[in-house]
């Protein structure tokens, strides 16, 4: 059955009050190219998951993201985020316009979301997800790089390629990082207004299987410590002092605490403390495995809104640490979990 793709019209402005290029006019769907004609298109791809900015940058030379050309593009994708307590209120649009990599799209990972759900950064429905994609002017043939704000180092990028991936995007990477493109003195761009040329991208189909319920934690929770249970591992991204209860969570009202038999790793100690780039993958597994997780286990990584569980997932990966058919994403999170678990059921724990 062919799938059904979200038509836009052509060429349009971010302007200053927009976070990503507004189609106006109408939308229709028109079917798509077939599997075999798709696949017969050439792609331009990288050797592994994470780019060094001198990879991304030899790959835009030789497949920028022109308007004109019909061959599969490189387009870097802007995903900064900060925390809504961030002490100095930036926001991901703000730094999106001070410092850019040219010809970047920015990802609003605040607005590309299931907004009918109570909870923050929920997953979209494919049709949400296919608008903003054709919005971005990126077309499912394109290789596309996310990366993160300078400040932060890596920090939301891999939630949104994460994303790109549950979404069955063909060809999705994670830069490592802009932080180092900036200090490598590579090429940048700012300003307010940028221009893209919207097109058809395909209404895909969801890969459930990358993403955690909150029903499937609360039984690997009831299950926790009992005889019998599958041995389902949960990792846990918050800082040490909000996993422990000791330290508020950055969203008001919101009690701290973790799952009962949760595990503790911050997700900055997956990052190098200076460059915030990812730690090398025999440093990766060797802080997995002094964290007590076994790769022979399922796991399934969580956080506050299910941000940086995904830095998380992409060290689980780059490690090469457990089945990626047996690793998750709760896509809710602490914040869903927090105000779901009834008080009886003891289900938030403070230190053990």
């Amino acid at each position: 059955m062919a799938l059904l793709t979200v038509v836009r019209p052509l060429r349009v402005s971010l302007q200053q009050h927009s976070t990503r290029p507004v189609c106006r006019s109408f939308f229709g769907y028109f079917q798509s190219p077939s599997p075999a004609v798709a696949a017969a298109a050439p792609r331009r791809s990288f050797s592994n998951y994470l780019v060094t900015p001198k990879e991304l940058l030899e790959a835009l030379k030789k497949s920028p993201p022109s308007p004109i050309s019909p061959e599969p593009r490189v387009i870097p994708l802007c995903a900064s985020w900060f925390l809504p307590n961030d002490p100095e209120g930036r926001t991901g649009l703000q730094v999106f316009r001070e410092k850019r990599i040219p010809k970047a799209r920015f990802f609003d990972l605040d607005k590309v979301i299931d907004k009918r759900s109570p909870y923050p950064h929920m997953l979209p429905s494919p049709k949400h997800f296919a608008e903003a994609m054709s919005e971005l002017g990126i077309r499912r043939e394109d290789t596309v790089v996310v990366y993160d704000s300078r400040e932060l180092g890596i920090f939301s990028a891999p939630r949104v390629g994460w994303t790109l991936k549950v979404f069955g995007h063909p060809s999705v990477h994670i830069l490592n990082n802009f932080r180092l493109w900036v200090d490598q003195g590579l090429p940048t761009e700012s300003g307010n207004v940028w221009t893209v040329e919207c097109g058809p991208y395909p209404i895909p189909e969801m890969d459930d299987a990358k993403v955690a319920s909150y029903e499937e934690v609360r039984e690997v929770a009831l299950d926790y410590k009992k005889e019998g249970a599958e041995g389902v591992q949960i990792l846990d991204a918050r800082s040490h002092g909000r996993w422990t209860g000791k330290a508020p969570e950055p969203r008001p009202g919101l009690s701290s605490g973790h799952i009962p038999g949760s595990i503790n790793i911050p997700f900055d100690s997956v990052l190098d403390p200076e460059t915030k780039a990812f730690l090398p993958t025999e440093k990766l597994r060797g802080l997995f495995a002094k964290s007590g997780v076994d790769p022979a286990k399922p796991i399934i990584a969580s956080c506050g809104t299910g941000v940086t569980a995904c830095v998380l997932e992409t060290a689980l990966s780059e490690a090469q640490y457990g089945s990626p058919e047996s690793r998750k994403v709760y896509d809710g999170s602490w914040t869903e979990w927090a105000q779901r678990v009834a008080p009886s059921e003891s289900l938030i724990r403070e230190e053990e």
